[in-house]
């Protein structure tokens, strides 16, 4: 008797340097403050081999683009300016050890807010593609630990891999694992 997988392999998947890596902020690259937010660089802590992964990933993909709901701006905790002082930091981070994304796309309205452009709507990747017109939503992967990513990704005709974390998901992604590091290393050793 025959039994075929129908678990999907990220060496099926046929990845290329035309590719564009979308990844979430908070518990995806650093530290998620559970009911709070990140409001300074100092608060700002990458999660565990975060720096490495984005070095793996920058020899497998064209751009690397980080999207992030930020409804503190809206609530009054963190400023534009501290919230772009919190991006330098993390790409100074990022460039001390090799490495960098090329652009930080934030929705700073609040969810309850009819008009905003948080994700899982496709406003935050649509000002990607504004900026890197040649971005394929069809050879993009989105990663993320919360339901709305994936939504995102799957919006867009995007790949999706869910990093898990102590946030609850419902949706279910191409791939998931237990951090950003585990994602770039199966990559490695798949491409």
């Amino acid at each position: 008797k025959r039994v075929f997988s129908r678990k999907r392999t990220l060496m099926k998947f046929p990845f290329d340097p035309s590719w564009t890596l979308f990844l979430d902020r908070d518990g995806v690259i650093n530290k998620r403050i559970m009911g709070g937010y990140v409001s300074s660089p100092e608060e700002f802590h990458f999660e565990k081999g975060v720096p490495e992964a984005i070095a793996i990933f920058r020899k497998h993909f064209k751009y690397i683009v980080v999207i992030t709901n930020q409804q503190c701006i809206a609530k009054n905790i963190v400023t534009i300016r501290n919230l772009r002082e919190i991006h330098r930091y993390m790409q100074g981070k990022l460039l001390e050890q090799g490495s960098f994304v090329d652009a930080v796309y934030f929705a700073s309205e609040l969810a309850s807010d009819p008009k905003n452009t948080r994700k899982p709507k496709p406003f935050l990747a649509l000002e990607a593609k504004k900026d890197f017109p040649d971005i394929d939503f069809n050879k993009s992967l989105m990663v993320g630990d919360t339901d709305s990513d994936i939504q995102f990704g799957e919006n867009l005709g995007m790949k999706t891999a869910l990093i898990r974390t102590e946030e609850k998901t419902n949706r279910k992604a191409d791939w998931q694992f237990d951090s950003l590091l585990d994602l770039a290393l199966e990559l490695k050793k798949k491409i």
